[in-house]
């Protein structure tokens, strides 16, 4: 890493002095062009402006009535070191990504404006959506499926796998290996024999778990999923780019009652998202989450298998300080992936917020490399303090 980054900064330096005339004279051009026919054709909010500036990349995001931007240096990091970060973005085909202390932007490029397939980061919105419920008492997480009258298309499930709690399935513990709605290969590969595992013994994660919360978070609250998140999250969060016809519901009938729901969300508003949970649940000073709900939801209750320690807590990955991810980073965290290309990671020891997308059309061997490089770098562009 450090040899890659000393890479950048020597070609930096050689393609710097070069480049800042030509830089600065288009930035001065887009000026001048924005004043003179602005008004007649418009400048649009959507633009973003590139460029080097004393060794700092400028990428204004679009305007955001939420999320407002910071210098680097003002938020604690370096915008000279960035511009690795920023430079290695471009070169592994990084669609947009997005940085946060406190809440503030102090690092962003690409089109953070642009909805984009969320895939399984949406079960972090089950998770909130779950935790507002069961703070108002209209879920309750000891119930079994049984209680709740939860079953499946033939063969529907066992008394033994009916004795799974709600909880058992935010832990992907629920031991149900019954077909579900969106599965792909891998997790059909993967899915342990019916009957294998007693609910809360085992962690598999499984589709059908979080389909499954779904049609109780619906039976349990009288709102559909798509309504809640839309009134309860995007509204409240002010997501500018979220609209509810950007939640859908897919049944697959010969495999499940249960629908897989897909959420398509912009990397802005999903860092919006990030922000409420590195808050604790607040949102300008209003209380949307409880804080206890979000200790429990980001514990440990499971180690991932084959990740040097990672664990997964309430429909969250999570990062265990004493993890090799945590001993690198140095501080705790949690995070969620969607399909490879979508990334949200907190950090709450140092406030912090990234998101990144990528282009899942890019030609490459191992985009979670490419996103964990990625976050390095932004890490260590970060200041002595």
């Amino acid at each position: 890493m450090k040899l890659f980054k000393m890479t950048l900064r020597a070609r930096n330096m050689l393609t710097i002095k070069s480049n800042i005339n030509l830089i600065s004279v288009k930035l001065l051009i887009i000026l001048i062009i924005c004043v003179l026919i602005g008004f007649a054709m418009g400048c649009s909010a959507d633009s973003e402006i590139k460029g080097e500036v004393s060794g700092g990349t400028v990428n204004l995001p679009p305007k955001d009535p939420v999320l407002k931007w910071v210098p680097p240096e003002v938020a604690g990091w370096s915008s000279d070191e960035l511009q690795d970060a920023h430079e290695f973005a471009i070169q592994t085909g990084c669609q947009a990504v997005m940085a946060l202390h406190d809440g503030k932007i102090f690092f962003s490029r690409g089109n953070t404006h642009r909805n984009y397939a969320v895939d399984s980061i949406g079960e972090t919105f089950f998770n909130a959506l779950f935790g507002i419920h069961e703070h108002q008492g209209n879920i309750n997480l000891t119930a079994t499926l049984a209680d709740l009258h939860v079953d499946d298309i033939p063969p529907g499930l066992t008394p033994a796998e009916k004795q799974a709690k709600v909880e058992h399935l935010l832990m992907s513990r629920s031991g149900v290996y019954h077909e579900a709605a969106a599965e792909d290969q891998k997790m059909i590969d993967e899915r342990p024999e019916r009957g294998s595992h007693a609910p809360g013994t085992f962690f598999y994660h499984n589709k059908w778990d979080v389909n499954a919360l779904g049609t109780i978070f619906e039976q349990a609250t009288g709102e559909e999923i798509c309504n809640a998140f839309k009134k309860e999250i995007a509204d409240v969060l002010e997501m500018v780019d979220y609209e509810i016809s950007y939640c859908s519901s897919q049944y697959q009938w010969s495999k499940s009652l249960h629908p897989a729901y897909h959420f398509k969300v912009s990397p802005r508003d999903l860092a919006k998202f990030g922000a409420l949970y590195q808050k604790d649940g607040l949102w300008n000073d209003s209380r949307i989450i409880q804080e206890y709900w979000i200790d429990e939801s980001t514990m440990a209750y499971s180690t991932i298998p084959d990740t040097d320690g990672l664990g997964y807590g309430y429909l969250w990955k999570i990062i265990p300080e004493d993890s090799d991810l945590g001993q690198l980073i140095g501080h705790s965290g949690y995070y969620h992936i969607g399909a490879d290309d979508y990334v949200l990671v907190i950090i709450p020891d140092l406030k912090l917020v990234i998101v990144q997308r990528y282009n899942r059309n890019h030609n490459w061997e191992n985009p979670e490399d490419d996103s964990l490089e990625l976050t390095m770098l932004i890490l260590d562009a970060r200041l002595d303090t």
